[in-house]
């Protein structure tokens, strides 16, 4: 009977949307689009969210007048960046909603005279910006969200066994699927414990899940029957994204897969003893490595077809080999005069 309603359901995602506002000086630098902002702290701050409501009112119009019913909006933790979250939809119709959200939030800093950027780490060291896919099974025939439990619950984080063994396909793919979901060099420099002003990234290191965590790549949050990747930065194709994360949910419900119980810890704080110990493996660190898992993952090719998957593979690899030859300025900073 599970396995029947899946076969009869659509992949609903919600996806939180950050980006900054910046200005670009002459040498094709950002910086925070309001110069006064200089907060080490910014996340939440009143009085950046009361000068940025001119810009931020317009855009809430303009995708409420489309019927995506924004319920919430802030300014988050890097100077001059900003989150908006509407109403979850089809995998689909969210990829169609990211496209266009990407563009009108282009234009609408161009006519102000600054540029919006969805690069998943502008900065070293302020907060990157992601695009957490929220993702649930719902029946076609009634729109019942198929991760909600019935009866008792395996794990107690508040989903049912096919929530579960969705999350376990994604789990098992996940070097190969963050190609996809974080899919350029500079996505991997947001996946680290640390290089943010306030401390913590809330970016993921490990491929692990938790309930209610932010700590983990995948998390269950509280009283709501969905599971959240963390592992999507905002430079995402959604469509892809969507695709190869259905894929290996999919796959792993067909196979009554189980993940395990979740693991109730800060993630940031245990050592690399401590994780090995836990047998939980590191996410790629960097996009040759995720390139690699995902050349190497069956799943990949068959969710892309062989020519897309080769194209893809072959045009990922270009892009790392351009940014590895490339000189860098830290390397004058470090290696010019050292030697």
């Amino acid at each position: 009977m599970a396995l029947l309603a899946v076969k009869h359901s659509e992949l609903l995602v919600g996806l939180e949307t950050e980006f900054y506002f910046v200005r670009v000086d002459e040498h094709g630098r950002p910086w925070p689009w309001n110069p006064r902002e200089v907060l080490d702290k910014p996340c939440y701050d009143a009085v950046g969210m009361l000068e940025s409501l001119d810009f931020l009112d317009e855009m809430i119009g303009y995708m409420n007048s489309m019927g995506w019913d924004v319920h919430s909006f802030d300014h988050e933790d890097g100077n001059g960046q900003y989150e908006f979250d509407f109403s979850y939809t089809d995998a689909i119709g969210m990829g169609d909603r990211f496209m266009l959200f990407r563009m009108m939030v282009k234009e609408i800093a161009r006519s102000r005279g600054y540029e919006a950027t969805f690069m998943p780490k502008p900065w070293s060291d302020k907060t990157g910006g992601g695009a957490h896919f929220n993702m649930s099974l719902a029946s076609a025939e009634t729109g019942a969200n198929l991760f909600e439990p019935e009866g008792e619950d395996r794990y107690g984080c508040g989903i049912s066994d096919l929530g579960y063994q969705f999350l376990a396909g994604i789990l098992h793919h996940a070097s190969a699927i963050v190609a996809v979901t974080c899919p350029t060099v500079n996505s991997y420099k947001r996946l680290v414990k640390q290089g943010s002003m306030s401390g913590s990234t809330w970016a993921p290191v490990q491929i692990s899940y938790g309930r209610n965590n932010r700590t983990h790549m995948l998390r269950v949050p509280t009283k709501s029957p969905r599971v959240e990747s963390r592992a999507v930065d905002a430079s995402v194709n959604a469509y892809l994204g969507a695709a190869i994360a259905l894929a290996a949910g999919l796959e792993a419900i067909d196979a009554g897969a189980d993940p395990g119980p979740p693991i109730d810890l800060d993630m940031y704080t245990q050592s690399d003893e401590q994780i090995a110990e836990l047998g939980v493996k590191v996410l790629p660190r960097t996009l040759q490595e995720a390139i690699d898992a995902f050349e190497a993952d069956p799943l990949a090719r068959e969710v892309f077809g062989p020519d897309l998957h080769s194209a893809y593979t072959e045009f990922k690899r270009a892009e790392w080999n351009d940014f590895h030859n490339a000189v860098s300025e830290w390397e004058w900073q470090r290696y010019l005069t050292l030697y």
